[in-house]
């Protein structure tokens, strides 16, 4: 079967490579569509997945085509959306509840075979059904917005908040909807990127600008989350959240980022800083949300590439144009 390949470093290929065999507990998915997402830069760039080549791809969705010998869950002409989260389930961090801290941790698209290509295998119990309502060439919103989730689950927003969300990409705006349905007060948005602030307003942002100066709130903001994993806008962010708020470093930062902190000012105003880390616990409630219309998929995916053109979508991707890209194979 073709898929895209990252080789090396840097370099990125549609191949041939073998017809993958479901195991006896999983499945194979005839992909309908994949998006494309930070984490598959960071791969290109030599970050996260522990050895190259890998098929990348870890948000898709399509049609069961094949099942394992101990199958009953799901069946052939089964529609699912796919969690690419793989936990050992044993360690520390899975016994205690937090399994996407996994000692062992992995996932498809990441270190095993992901979901670039026409056929990927996956647990059933990573399988979510379709409704019939939803199409499957959009369920791959599912993987991010399951994301987006969990980050609110960190937060445990209060109703009535602030929120200053840095970026309006595709998780941006997803964290946007998300604190529009949780009570906020107001959701204003930073971006470089115009065209992306143009879609934030079409979303029903308070206000919007190119920076945090432009927007009227000198005492800062409840909840303030870097959506970006940029530098300047995590420094940027720190100093804009108010007394007894939070900051949440959503975006993926390269390994090398790094930012500075005042101790004093955390422990003065009581000031929170945490992270989200993946999925934890959230894709079926993601599911669930989408089926329901929380995302309307036409605004979110900008492009639907043919596989041929992965590595092209991926240079489209890091150029920062159009919002969720999704290869179509």
């Amino acid at each position: 079967m073709k898929a895209a390949v990252i080789e090396s470093v840097g370099r990125a290929v549609v191949t041939e490579v073998p017809d993958p065999t479901p195991g006896p507990r999983e499945v194979v998915v005839e992909v309908a569509a994949c998006g494309l997402c930070g984490t598959d830069l960071h791969i290109l760039q030599g970050e996260f997945a522990p050895k190259l080549p890998i098929v990348p791809g870890h948000e898709f969705a399509g049609e069961v085509v094949g099942v394992g010998t101990q199958v009953t869950e799901v069946a052939v002409g089964d529609r699912v959306a796919v969690d690419p989260s793989l936990y050992c389930h044993e360690c520390r961090y899975c016994r205690t509840g937090h399994n996407n801290l996994c000692e062992r941790w992995a996932a498809i698209g990441v270190t095993t075979a992901g979901g670039a290509a026409r056929y990927a295998v996956a647990p059933v119990a990573n399988c979510v059904k379709l409704p019939e309502h939803v199409r499957t060439e959009d369920a791959a919103l599912i993987e991010p917005l399951s994301c987006a989730v969990r980050g609110y689950d960190v937060l445990r927003s209060r109703l009535g908040a602030h929120v200053l969300i840095y970026g309006s990409g595709t998780m941006g705006l997803m964290m946007l909807e998300l604190a529009k349905r949780t009570g906020a007060a107001s959701v204003d948005v930073v971006d470089v990127n115009p065209e992306r602030l143009r879609t934030a307003r079409r979303l029903g942002v308070t206000a919007s600008a190119t920076g945090a100066d432009e927007l009227e709130r000198p005492q800062g903001w409840d909840v303030v989350v870097d959506a970006t994993g940029n530098a300047a806008a995590i420094q940027d962010g720190l100093g804009r959240v108010a007394k007894a708020g939070t900051f949440l470093q959503f975006g993926v930062a390269d390994y090398a980022t790094r930012v500075t902190i005042d101790p004093y000012r955390i422990y003065n105003q009581e000031i929170t800083i945490t992270g989200s880390m993946a999925v934890l616990h959230s894709f079926e409630r993601a599911a669930e949300l989408f089926a329901n219309g929380v995302l309307d998929p036409d605004v979110f995916i900008s492009d639907r590439l043919p596989l041929e053109r992965y590595p092209e979508a991926l240079e489209q991707f890091a150029a920062g144009i159009g919002r969720k890209i999704v290869i179509v194979p």
